[in-house]
């Protein structure tokens, strides 16, 4: 394709640049009034503490929507929930076909099937180290590791250079499953020329290597043959070479397992789909592992972050309808813990000490994970293997983009670009810089609907959650008496030996009731205008007492 003077080669990140999550990424070619797009990942990240009921959050895609027509395609480097999670979520609004491995499609088909799209979605499978056109772009996948089968970086070539997105990686030398950093396609591209690398920057302040899954697997072995008792093994079900340790780790020490939370036996079914987990004993069944003796048993299961329902999180609470865990037996923390997690995770472990079982974490015995994402050596060899004239952090909050674009230009990167979500970068041509702003928020998944970050039920949870529920009723005659209250209920809210919370609501009760008293003979007429100016009463009265602004709901009720 040859080239015009108004073409532009662009990078609009929407969502992984400045969070860990919730991966959406762009590319554009062309002039400015007729580019061709192509999406690279399109994933979720999860709800935490200040989104109370919100469980899936998605990056929004507002920006890009009208432009849907020109979208060649959703390229999708691996499996992970954070790469390829939106995709059914947003895909109605794209409608671009999409491109994957054999293990990411598999399991993309079943998130499709789940949400009654996969006979709408055209999905392109893409062997390993295969390449593919759409329009201005070729796409060639690029072999590496990384804590799931298939992880691809992607080699985009377009008639103004050449950029490397690697997605998420890091160098093992023994991945256990799968084939090891393709190191001949990244020198000949470096050879080729590199004009951008868009790379992952998770681990950028952490020295050293990540370290090899066969080194976890040594530890592995070692651990399970010298622990009695029942044991689960907690780890990423996307996992699959940790997978295949643990298991082979029990078959060895004479152990059957178990599979427990539907993502490993989704997981075990993907793997197997592309030849996996081939040569190991067959899985025992929830009833077939009830009756077999404790020292010949070992559950895999979901929940190592605390997931509310989640197998592991089931089991510390005793209603696991199938694994039944005490004193004596083991649960082996085989991850990492994702920064948000914390509060959850400490909660699992301590209502499992409570049962009597032990805990075995990286911490107190080290090796029984490896992150599957590059530190800072790692980094380097990947910049000399590539050897790009323009450096561009993303995957990572502002504070590893920074420290990551820092760490090139010492690396002798001649440019680095560090954008936030919704900063549109100028690749080609010209010097490498941000051009324009577009928005890029986040939209929230509320009970199976997908709601504004800044919808108003969110808000008004939000402001519940911090600040306490006031309910007051009140009942009028038809002569625009009261009959009965004004009552105050509240939910929340905190009293104490010298304040009880039932003299504070009843205080609250006599400023409704002035309230009411205040109002002429015609507004007492109109629910409306009653219930908005008890409501501010209350509220303004339950800020002294409380300093807190509760949300106030105000009831009339007329004889």
């Amino acid at each position: 394709m040859t080239k015009h003077p108004q073409d532009e080669l662009v990078f609009l990140p929407l969502g992984g640049s400045n969070e860990i999550g919730m991966n959406f990424n762009l590319y554009g070619f062309g002039p400015a009034h007729d580019r061709k797009w192509i999406v690279v990942d399109l994933g979720v990240t999860f709800g935490d503490q200040t989104t109370p009921g919100v469980e899936i959050i998605l990056p929004d895609p507002e920006y890009i929507v009208p432009y849907a027509k020109d979208i060649l395609g959703i390229v999708l480097t691996h499996a992970h929930e954070d790469h390829l999670g939106a995709v059914a979520w947003l895909w109605p609004q794209l409608k671009a076909p999409v491109y994957a491995t054999p293990f990411t499609a598999f399991l993309l088909r079943e998130k499709l099937r789940d949400a009654n799209l996969l006979d709408e979605v055209k999905i392109h499978e893409v062997p390993l180290s295969g390449s593919f056109d759409l329009g201005p772009f070729h796409l060639e996948m690029v072999t590496l590791t990384h804590s799931i089968p298939e992880p691809n970086g992607l080699a985009i070539k377009t008639p103004l250079g050449t950029i490397l997105h690697t997605g998420d990686w890091k160098i093992d030398p023994d991945p256990q499953l799968g084939a090891a950093t393709d190191i001949d396609a990244l020198r000949r591209l470096g050879d080729e020329g590199v004009l951008a690398m868009v790379c992952d920057s998770t681990n950028v302040f952490v020295e050293g290597t990540a370290g090899s899954e066969a080194d976890v697997r040594i530890e592995m072995n070692k651990l399970i043959a010298s622990l009695s008792g029942k044991i689960a093994v907690a780890c990423f079900a996307s996992n699959v070479a940790r997978m295949d340790t643990v298991i082979r780790a029990a078959q060895a020490a004479g152990r059957k397992v178990c599979l427990a939370g539907r993502s490993m036996h989704r997981m075990a079914a993907a793997a197997r789909s592309v030849g996996l987990l081939d040569g190991l004993e067959p899985f025992v069944t929830d009833d077939q592992a009830k009756h077999m003796p404790e020292n010949e048993i070992l559950y895999l299961c979901t929940g190592s972050q605390g997931e509310a329902r989640a197998a592991l999180a089931r089991i510390a609470e005793g209603n696991h309808p199938h694994v039944k865990l005490s004193s004596g037996d083991h649960v082996v923390f085989s991850s990492r813990v994702i920064p948000g997690n914390e509060i959850p995770i400490r909660n699992l472990q301590n209502k499992l000490a409570d049962r009597g079982v032990r805990l075995h974490t990286e911490r107190d015995t080290p090796g029984i994970h490896v992150s599957g994402h590059p530190c800072r050596d790692e980094l380097k060899q990947m910049y000399q293997w590539a050897r790009p004239q323009i450096a561009v952090p993303t995957h990572g909050e502002r504070r590893h983009l920074l420290e990551h674009a820092a760490f090139a230009k010492d690396l002798q990167v001649p440019h680095a670009v560090s954008p936030r979500n919704g900063d549109m970068v100028r690749l080609a041509p010209g010097h490498p810089e941000i051009i324009d702003e577009v928005p890029a928020g986040r939209l929230y998944v509320d009970g199976g609907v997908v709601t504004p970050e800044n919808g108003e039920a969110l808000r008004e949870r939000r402001h519940a959650a911090f600040n306490g529920v006031l309910a007051v009723s009140i009942v009028l005659d038809g002569r625009n008496k009261v009959v009965s209250g004004p009552q105050v209920r509240g939910l929340g809210l905190a009293g104490d030996e010298e304040y009880p919370l039932d003299e504070a609501l009843d205080d609250l009760a006599e400023e409704a009731e002035e309230a009411f008293k205040r109002l002429s003979g015609d507004d007492r007429e109109i629910d409306e205008t009653i219930e908005n100016a008890i409501s501010r009463a209350v509220k303004k009265a339950a800020f002294r007492i409380w300093e807190r602004k509760p949300v106030v709901e105000t009831t009339v009720l007329r004889l």
